[in-house]
C-alpha cells in the first residue's frame, strides 16, 4: 500500500518553532483518529522556512486531507 507525505510548510522567522510546534498536533491527531502509521516530524529547509509532515496511507488520504488541510503532499519512501 502506498503511503503520502503530507505536508505544512511555514515561512517566515519563527517558521522552524512552529513547524515543531505543529508536529505535536498532527502527533495527536495520529492518537485521536487511530491512524495505521504514526509517523510525523519536521524539517528546517533554511532560516526562513521550515515544514512539519504526516505520513498516511494513500487510503486515509482524503480524511487527513479534508480535516487538516495539508498545503502539498508527495510519495513517501522510506
Amino acid at each position: 500500500m502506498r503511503k503520502l507525505k503530507l505536508i505544512w510548510d511555514f515561512r517566515g522567522p519563527a517558521a522552524a518553532h512552529t513547524a515543531e510546534h505543529h508536529e505535536k498536533h498532527l502527533a495527536e491527531y495520529c492518537t485521536l483518529e487511530s491512524l495505521d502509521l504514526k509517523i510525523t516530524g519536521h524539517e528546517h529547509l533554511n532560516d526562513m522556512h521550515s515544514l512539519a509532515f504526516l505520513v498516511v496511507y494513500e487510503s486515509q488520504m482524503p480524511q487527513v486531507r479534508d480535516a487538516l488541510k495539508p498545503h502539498r503532499g508527495e510519495l513517501y519512501e522510506n
